[in-house]
């Protein structure tokens, strides 16, 4: 493939590489989607292409999405397929790939770590902007460390100590990126009832809600309370929309379930939530209404 017919995403690989905020996850999704792009140049279905990576569609599919790492020689019969025969062109794929498939941070907790939260991870590091919204637990990013054991101990009461423990510390750990040099903004919105429900006994919630009063004084962390009056609660649901600054990298909604999560990436599907995600700021307490709420809740611990 010649310098002229390379599309801008394309010749954006190597910029990526040199980021290196961008984790393993982050550089899946820039690897899937130059891929696709590709494949739809050259006017090749998921099926064929499948086929020449002995797999099927399906393969195609998660790995253009990002949610599986790249064999070598999988990457190298597809990069074969799609006419790119420049060396130094494969090269970067190859190198890109190899970042890619290297261990976050958060493996070290792969004892309790399931799959399907595994990405979500790979993803709060890579986005420049964190949008959520929560109807019965704080977030985990803005949890202290014991209002996180009582949450936890609820969803799983029957797991041992140490596997609780281990939980806590992975969400603890998770918190650095907001004081992290160039982390993510986050911008949090959460029904009402989750600062009335005191997980841990009033004094674990008073902790909490005092942790949340200092939190928000960080540039980067916005926090709005929706009432029970706001209608736009009515999609009853926990809602994450994740957004990144690096180009080629798409929105991602991201809706967690008691034991499973999905993950929606099409225009549409993040449109809709986004959508949803407006209203609730709108409609839910300003933050300095909502600072005045939190003072007003602990004055009645």
């Amino acid at each position: 493939m010649s310098a002229m017919m390379r599309s801008s995403g394309e010749r954006s690989l190597r910029s990526h590489l040199d980021q290196p905020q961008n984790g393993p996850t982050a550089l899946r999704i820039v690897l899937g989607a130059a891929l696709r792009r590709l494949r739809q140049e050259c006017d090749i279905t998921r099926e064929a292409a499948g086929r020449a990576i002995r797999g099927s569609h399906a393969k195609i599919s998660r790995l253009e999405r990002g949610q599986v790492g790249s064999k070598e020689r999988d990457l190298s019969d597809l990069l074969t397929l799609y006419r790119v025969q420049d060396p130094d062109r494969r090269a970067e794929f190859f190198e890109l790939a190899r970042k890619a498939n290297a261990p976050g941070w958060w493996h070290q907790y792969s004892d309790v770590l399931e799959d399907w939260f595994e990405l979500h991870i790979g993803l709060e590091e890579a986005a420049s902007l964190i949008r959520t919204y929560e109807v019965q637990f704080l977030p985990g990013l803005l949890q202290t460390k014991r209002y996180a054991y009582a949450v936890t101990e609820l969803g799983y009461p029957n797991d041992p100590p140490l596997r609780i423990s281990r939980m806590v510390e992975l969400r603890m750990q998770r918190q650095e990126l907001l004081t992290r040099i160039g982390g993510p903004t986050l911008w949090a919105v959460v029904d009402e009832a989750v600062l009335r429900r005191p997980f841990g006994g009033p004094g674990v919630m008073k902790e909490q809600l005092e942790h949340l009063l200092k939190v928000t004084t960080l540039p980067n962390v916005t926090l709005q309370v929706a009432p029970f009056e706001v209608s736009a609660a009515a999609a009853g649901t926990p809602i994450t929309i994740l957004r990144f600054g690096e180009p080629g990298l798409p929105d991602k909604v991201y809706l967690e379930q008691l034991t499973g999560a999905v993950y929606l990436d099409k225009q549409s599907e993040i449109d809709q939530y986004s959508v949803i995600m407006a209203r609730l700021g709108a409609e839910a307490y300003t933050p300095e209404r909502t600072r005045e709420y939190i003072e007003e809740r602990l004055t009645r611990l």
